[in-house]
C-alpha cells in the first residue's frame, strides 16, 4: 500500500461497544472517529436502537456509527441500519459476499485470526470498505499476532482490533500501520459501561504515535524521510 506523505498519516479510531447515550456523544466529542454500536443478539454490549437511534440525532457531524452484526437476517440488518442511521455495517459472523453486497450499505467484514493462514481469508470479500481483524469470534479482548496484520494490508484497509488499550495502543500503531484501531473492552469500566479517562489515553497514545511514524529522519546526505519509510 502507498504510504501517505510526512505530516498526513493519522490512524482514526473507533470505540466500540457502547450502550449509553452519554458514553457516545463523550468519546466523540473526546475525538473519537467511529462508534461502535453491538447489535449481535448474545453480546452482553447489546445496544438499545432507540438509545442509538437518539445518538445519531446529537452526535457531532464528521463522526461514523458503525452497527456491529452477527449471523442476522437482511431484513434485521437493513431495518437496524436505517432505523439507527447507521453509516456502515460490520459482520461478525458467517455471512458471505453475496450477503454483504446484498445490505444496500458500506460494510466492514470482521475476519477472526488464529494463525497467519487465516489472512487468506480476506481474498473472499474483495470491494469492501474494510476489514476488521480480531482475534477468536471476536469481543474476546485478546490480541494475536500484530504481524499477520501487516500482511493482511495488501487486501485494503485495515482495522485493527483485539485486546487493544491505553498501554498497548500506541505499540500496535507503530507495528502495523493500520488505517484505525477498534477498542472495546479496553475502554471500560465495565461491559458497556465506558471509562472516559481511558478513552481519552487511547486516544492520545494513538496520536503520539502517528507522530513518531511521520517524524522525519535526518539521514547522513542530509536528506529526511518519514521514520519507517524504508521498510
Amino acid at each position: 500500500m502507498t504510504r501517505p506523505p510526512p505530516g498526513e498519516r493519522r490512524t482514526r479510531v473507533k470505540v466500540c461497544g457502547l450502550t449509553r447515550r452519554d458514553d457516545a456523544l463523550a468519546a466523540a466529542d473526546l475525538g473519537a472517529d467511529a462508534l461502535g454500536f453491538v447489535f449481535a443478539p448474545k453480546s452482553r454490549r447489546r445496544a438499545d436502537p432507540e438509545v442509538v437511534a437518539r445518538v445519531a440525532e446529537e452526535v457531532p457531524p464528521f463522526v461514523t456509527l458503525v452497527g456491529v452484526f452477527q449471523d442476522q437476517s437482511l431484513d434485521e440488518v437493513r431495518s437496524l441500519v436505517n432505523r439507527c442511521r447507521l453509516h456502515l455495517a460490520q459482520l461478525h459472523g458467517r455471512e458471505d459476499l453475496a450477503y454483504a453486497r446484498a445490505l444496500g450499505c458500506r460494510v466492514l467484514k470482521a475476519v477472526s485470526l488464529e494463525g497467519p493462514e487465516d489472512v487468506a481469508s480476506l481474498a473472499a470479500f474483495p470491494g469492501l470498505s474494510g476489514y476488521l481483524l480480531d482475534s477468536g469470534s471476536g469481543g474476546t479482548g485478546r490480541a494475536f499476532d500484530w504481524s499477520w496484520a501487516v500482511e493482511a494490508r495488501r487486501f485494503g484497509r485495515i482495522v485493527l482490533a483485539g485486546g487493544l488499550h491505553p498501554g498497548n495502543a500506541a505499540a500496535a500503531v507503530r507495528a502495523v500501520r493500520p488505517w484505525a484501531i477498534d477498542a472495546a473492552s479496553g475502554t471500560e469500566a465495565a461491559p458497556g459501561v465506558k471509562d472516559l479517562a481511558k478513552i481519552a489515553a487511547l486516544l492520545r497514545a494513538v496520536r503520539r504515535a502517528d507522530a513518531d511514524v511521520d517524524r522525519p529522519v535526518a539521514l547522513d546526505e542530509g536528506m529526511t524521510f518519514p521514520r519507517g519509510a524504508e521498510s
